[in-house]
């Protein structure tokens, strides 16, 4: 196991489950893109098993296991990544972790609260996502995190980096690391998946040509 292997195994996973398509997309911005990512597409007991699986190898793979106590997955579709992530590793790896996440209102009853989960004073916290576009949403998850005494986020990790910029030049992954001085870490970004395809023959060279033009365009930069 290596992360090569890793990254070029999740590249096709996504590929055969349709969560990256390559094509004409017209985005919420009302730009088109080349390329779509959507998770979302992950309905069922094997998918779902599937991505816990690549979410896990990748937190051992990256070195980022040991630095955690919680793995948080932002709702709602943080949810089913960081439970079925727990199952992996434990399954896998024979590690246990705690896992936690956020409704998007709080309730006055019951347990209460805006967490479900154990996130205690001074627990290391991994964020579990499928992608970051502007970094809204994990920043809406910092604010919930941060009516726990002396939590550290230790990182963020998503499946897919779009590789495209946020609010300012740089990536969005990057742009959240330098306000937050929390990194983001990426399983695959959008270049692997799409040499995955060239290579399947999913794709063709002028469509990789495509890709790489949006990118000298909207795509950010690093640091």
């Amino acid at each position: 196991m290596s992360v090569e292997s890793l990254k070029s195994e999740f590249s096709r996973f996504l590929l055969e489950i349709g969560a990256v398509k390559f094509g004409s997309f017209k985005l919420k911005s009302g730009r088109l893109s080349p390329y779509f990512v959507n998770l979302g597409v992950v309905g069922d007991g094997e998918s779902i098993w599937r991505l816990g699986e690549f979410y896990a190898r990748a937190l051992v793979e990256f070195g980022l296991v040991g630095e955690v106590d919680v793995l948080f997955g932002p709702s709602y579709k943080g949810i089913p990544i960081v439970v079925s992530t727990s199952i992996g590793l434990h399954k896998i790896f024979n590690i246990s972790k705690k896992f936690a996440f956020n409704r998007k209102e709080a309730k006055d009853h019951g347990e209460g609260g805006l967490i479900i989960g154990s996130v205690g004073e001074g627990d290391r916290i991994g964020i579990l996502d499928d992608v970051m576009t502007t970094g809204k949403t994990k920043e809406e998850t910092l604010s919930v995190l941060s009516s726990i005494d002396n939590v550290k986020i230790a990182f963020v990790l998503i499946a897919v980096d779009r590789l495209e910029r946020g609010e300012t030049e740089y990536m969005a992954t990057v742009e959240f690391h330098r306000r937050y001085e929390i990194p983001v870490k990426s399983i695959v970004d959008v270049l692997d998946v799409a040499k995955a395809a060239l290579e399947y023959g999913s794709i063709t060279m002028k469509e990789m040509e495509a890709i790489s033009n949006y990118l000298k365009i909207y795509g950010g930069k690093t640091y």
